[in-house]
C-alpha cells in the first residue's frame, strides 16, 4: 500500500483544495492530511483571520471520500513528519522556501518521495477573500 501525506490550512475550503487532494490520492492508495492548528496558521498569514477553527476544518477534510486519515499539526518540520507513516509527500507548487527545503531534504534522507503538484488556476483562499470584500463594498 502506498501512503501519501500532505498538509494545509484548508480554510475557505474551495475547489482548488479538492482538486489538490484528489490529485494527491492518485499517487497512492491511502491519503493522510495534516490540518494546521489555528494559531500557527494565523501566524503564517498575518492580517488574515481564520474563518473556521481547527476542529471545523478537520471535520470538513475528514468528510471527503478521497481522504483516509486526518491529523492536526502545529508547524511543518521534521518532527511533524516523523509522526506519520507515509511513502510520498505531496506539496503544492507554491510550497517553496526554507521550511519546505528542510522537509524535502529530510524526506530524501528517509527514502521518501516528494512530489509537487500544480495549483488550480484562478482560485485561492486569498482570491475568495478579495472577491468577498469587493462584493461587500459594492453592496
Amino acid at each position: 500500500m502506498t501512503r501519501v501525506l500532505t498538509f494545509g490550512v484548508f480554510d475557505f475550503f474551495h475547489i482548488g483544495h479538492l482538486n489538490f487532494l484528489e490529485k494527491c490520492r492518485e499517487y497512492g492508495d491511502y491519503l493522510i492530511v495534516g490540518v494546521q492548528q489555528d494559531e500557527y496558521a494565523a501566524a503564517l498569514k498575518p492580517g488574515q483571520s481564520i474563518l473556521y477553527h481547527t476542529g471545523e476544518r478537520v471535520k470538513m477534510v475528514k468528510a471527503l471520500r478521497v481522504v483516509d486519515e486526518v491529523f492536526v499539526y502545529d508547524t511543518l518540520r521534521p518532527e511533524t513528519m516523523e509522526t506519520a507513516d507515509f511513502d510520498i509527500l505531496a506539496l503544492g507548487e507554491d510550497h517553496i522556501g526554507e521550511r519546505f527545503d528542510v522537509i524535502e531534504a529530510w524526506c530524501n534522507r528517509q527514502g521518501k518521495t516528494v512530489i509537487r503538484l500544480p495549483r488550480t488556476p484562478e482560485i485561492s483562499s486569498t482570491l475568495i477573500r478579495e472577491r468577498l470584500i469587493k462584493n461587500i463594498q459594492k453592496a
